[in-house]
């Protein structure tokens, strides 16, 4: 059996039950990856396991057996006797999310501080994915402990699998954020940008400007999203457009790159070309953003 591996933060998460009452949820956005990937991929073929770091309260309890109901791999969970588990609340203006954080006493940010601990979890996996948001709650030397991990995962034949997922807020400061994200894309086989964010903060001109980008610094492989609108996918061996069709309006945006990212992931390790993951990503994100929270149960 082989194994789909993620790495990051699993947080709790607020949403609107109604006007007046909110729902506590878990999530994350490499946790919503490894959620809808567990969905989509053959249970005989692929194990997806969650790699990150949860306290032992009560919270955090609830992400462990969270996990364990969504049949995700645990088995690299750290437990942190000192810390605890992340929250965020989603605010929505006419479907369009924004988000309120507490994470300081965020048990995941310290999930990278043990080399030991990523080579022995990374040897597990046939497929690694990670994002900015996992880079960007670690400090400078988990960050750099991490990457190294990746780049030696993937010269032993591990598919290292990215999405910058830029969220600013996160990062010290723009030049770092920038910096580190390339220096991820550059121990990366397959990377997932969204073009809004790579246009706002690298000043990519088009889509074709923004996979060259990655491409250059060592990626096999970019699928360059567009909400909603015709994608870009390329790789050494070619390039190619994706129609979306008519562009829709989400009821709630939360997760829809996420949702993305796993059906492309199931369809491209099931022998799927990088253009047909693209659809499917693009029909699983269209069905997530007609519901709200991030895990939304859906048709495949």
């Amino acid at each position: 059996m082989r194994q789909l591996l993620a790495l990051g933060e699993c947080m709790l998460e607020l949403s609107h039950a109604d006007t007046a009452l909110w729902r506590l949820g878990v999530a994350g956005d490499t946790l919503n990856t490894a959620w809808y990937a567990r969905r989509l991929l053959d249970t005989q073929k692929w194990r997806v396991a969650y790699g990150t770091r949860i306290g032992t309260d009560q919270f955090s309890q609830r992400i462990a057996d969270f996990l364990t109901q969504a049949n995700l791999d645990t088995t690299w969970v750290q437990r942190d006797p000192e810390r605890t588990a992340g929250l965020y609340a989603i605010n929505l203006e006419q479907g369009e999310r924004s988000f309120t954080y507490w994470r300081g006493q965020s048990a995941a940010k310290h999930f990278a501080d043990d080399p030991d601990w990523l080579t022995r979890a990374m040897a597990t996996a046939d497929v690694l994915y990670f994002s900015g948001i996992t880079l960007a709650i670690l400090a400078p030397q988990a960050q750099r402990n991490l990457l190294l991990s990746l780049a030696h995962a993937r010269q032993s034949g591990r598919t290292i699998v990215f999405d910058p997922n830029i969220r600013p807020k996160l990062w010290r400061d723009r030049e770092v954020m920038c910096k580190t994200i390339m220096a991820a894309a550059g121990v990366s086989d397959w990377v997932l940008p969204s073009f809004d964010d790579e246009q706002t903060f690298f000043g990519d001109t088009d889509r074709q400007a923004c996979a060259q980008r990655y491409l250059a610094v060592g990626a096999s492989e970019v699928i360059v999203k567009n909400a909603g609108s015709p994608m870009w996918v390329a790789s050494a061996q070619g390039a190619a457009e994706v129609d979306c069709g008519a562009r829709l309006t989400p009821v709630d945006s939360t997760a829809a790159g996420d949702a993305f990212n796993a059906a492309f992931l199931a369809t491209r390790l099931h022998d799927g070309n990088a253009v047909v993951a693209a659809q499917a990503g693009h029909h699983l994100a269209a069905q997530v953003i007609g519901a709200h929270g991030a895990l939304v149960n859906v048709a495949p």
